[in-house]
């Protein structure tokens, strides 16, 4: 498991330092694109009013032009328009732009092994899958690469009708203009609730709103900040109890042949040198693959 903990957080720090440079490299690749933009546009305009002035205007007739004009007080003001944050109001709507939304953006994907890892079905996966591995008794095969690919594709599997509603009913509106941000974060929070109820225990949200001191008329009501520590317990807990129930037919195994062993003196011989060979012919004898996997899945539903 400490494995584990440190190809996560090797893998999180990977995700964070590849967000930052791409919100770094992206962002100042708009804003000098931005910048040459409205200075052309200025030049040009510029330009053409100059024109209209030796046209229209009879020569001698000084003609005093504009102060914003001259000078740098209109590259200076492009250039604050244009460079940093910036928010757009309109009759009180705002609306965030296009620099803050990519920051956004790069900030979920930062974040989005823990996001996969506490609200999705990954984590009673991988437990079970560690139970497992620990109960035949093979410390390193499967590995961990191995453990958390199976973990990783057996959670797109399960979440794979959430990520369909979520991207049907809330990015694609989004990003066609449809809907607004609150809208879609409204929406898209809506099928993920849905799961996660599904499978919290009630005993955990009450533990939860308890200590907080708040009261609700329904479980539908209780916000993320509740429900998701909630079904992380419920998660725990019912991983254990899968893993206690995968546990049980390799246990009798070990006994069986420590008692035959001593029964027969060999004592300086460990049991498990012994006993892990059967294990392993049960397991397959047993289809336990197939029968594991399958009856994990189908907790879910």
């Amino acid at each position: 498991m400490s494995r584990f903990k440190k190809s996560y957080c090797r893998l999180s720090v990977a995700f964070a330092v590849i967000a930052i440079l791409i919100s770094v490299i992206v962002c100042t690749g708009q804003s000098v694109y931005a910048t040459g933009t409205v200075s052309s546009s200025m030049a040009g305009s510029n330009t053409a009013a100059t024109g209209s002035n030796d046209l229209d205007v009879p020569a001698g007739d000084d003609i005093a032009e504009p102060d914003v004009v001259r000078g740098g007080d209109v590259e200076s003001a492009t250039s604050d328009s244009t460079n940093g944050i910036s928010f757009s109001y309109n009759n009180e709507n705002g609306n965030l732009s296009g620099n803050i939304r990519i920051v956004l953006v790069l900030t979920i994907i930062a974040l989005a092994p823990s996001i996969l890892i506490m609200l999705t079905s990954y984590t009673r996966i991988i437990i079970v899958l560690h139970f497992l591995r620990t109960a035949i008794g093979t410390q390193t095969s499967p590995p961990n690469q191995v453990l958390i690919g199976l973990a990783l594709f057996l959670t797109f599997f399960i979440m794979n009708p959430v990520f369909t509603q979520i991207n049907e009913n809330a990015i694609k509106p989004f990003d066609a203009g449809e809907i607004t941000q609150e809208e879609a974060l409204q929406i898209g929070s809506e099928p993920l609730r849905e799961f996660m109820n599904g499978q919290v225990q009630t005993k955990d949200i009450d533990l939860f709103i308890e200590i907080s001191g708040q009261t609700y008329d329904s479980y539908e009501e209780v916000p993320f900040s509740i429900l998701i520590p909630s079904f992380i317990i419920s998660e725990l807990r019912t991983a254990f109890i899968i893993g206690f129930l995968i546990y049980i037919p390799f246990i009798v195994i070990d006994m069986v042949v420590a008692s035959v062993l001593m029964s027969m003196g060999m004592m300086m011989l460990p049991p498990t040198t012994i006993s892990l060979p059967f294990k392993i012919l049960l397991f397959i004898l047993a289809d336990g693959w197939n029968l594991v996997i399958g009856s994990l899945v189908k907790t879910f539903y």
